[in-house]
């Protein structure tokens, strides 16, 4: 029979209880951390890990379920649990957006480090109405109409960012910007907008960080408890019109850095 105990932990001199599932799982996590356990590995079956930490099935299951939510482990029937390979990190370089017009690269595929045969685009289009929230980011009236552009781009066949990308209806009724055939663009938005005559000079992006919605765990194929990053990032022309919105574009927050350069030399 398995007994579950558990651990004492000292908490200001006070002894308090710690659910055993979280020592096993802090256990596991490390083992899986220094390359016990690597990647694409099989974990110990249910009945192991029970004998092995003497506790009950029900505790193991709630340790791999803080593994699985972190997305340390993966389970598959009849392939068990087995440790997730995990992705590269990847750097969010200042200079992202100086990408060359009609380039086959966008700053999605100078992040990723990828070339443009391996950049796979999912999209979907339809016609909006800025509400007070987008109205406020392209400074115009609420009730604007726009475009939504709504992408997830895939590294190969992974899936590492998701967004939804906003511009002036006005801007692009009839063009081939409004037509989701043409995605990717070559160059990205900021040829896009060029190919309209629009000159774009300056970009904004405000970054925040958040657990993961359902959707975008899903889509993402990350666990509920990685968290993401998010940012809204806002195309302004030279003449100081904002012309396109993308609101928000979300990445994994574990496996993201983003680098910023300031020159403080006039």
């Amino acid at each position: 029979m398995c007994v579950q105990i558990d651990a004492i932990i000292e908490d200001g001199g006070v002894a308090v209880a710690q659910p055993e599932y979280l020592r096993i799982a802090a256990d596991l996590r490390r083992r899986i951390s220094s390359g016990e356990y690597g990647p694409g590995d099989r974990l110990p079956t249910l009945p192991e890990l029970c004998e092995a930490y003497r506790v009950s099935e029900t505790t193991i299951r709630n340790a791999l379920s803080l593994l699985r939510n972190e997305g340390l482990i993966e389970s598959k029937a009849r392939a068990g649990t087995r440790v997730r390979p995990q992705p590269p990190v990847h750097r969010m370089a200042a200079d992202r957006y100086r990408t060359a017009p009609g380039a086959r690269a966008t700053p999605y595929t100078r992040d990723q480090g990828i070339g443009w045969s391996e950049y796979r685009l999912d999209k979907r289009f339809e016609r909006v109405q800025a509400n007070a929230e987008l109205a406020a980011l392209f400074e115009c009236e609420p009730g604007e109409r726009l475009l939504a552009r709504h992408f997830v781009s895939h590294d190969n066949d992974e899936p590492t960012q998701m967004s939804t990308s906003y511009v002036r209806w006005s801007d692009v009724a009839g063009t081939p910007v409004a037509d989701p055939i043409n995605e990717p663009w070559p160059g990205g938005t900021r040829a896009q907008l060029g190919s309209l005559g629009i000159h774009v000079n300056r970009v904004t992006e405000s970054f925040t960080a958040a657990m993961p919605t359902d959707a975008e765990a899903a889509t993402l194929r990350v666990g509920a408890g990685v968290p993401v990053l998010r940012y809204t990032r806002r195309h302004i022309a030279d003449t100081g019109r904002v012309v396109e919105v993308a609101h928000p574009i979300v990445r994994r927050g574990d496996t993201t850095v983003v680098d910023f350069v300031i020159d403080l030399d006039d």
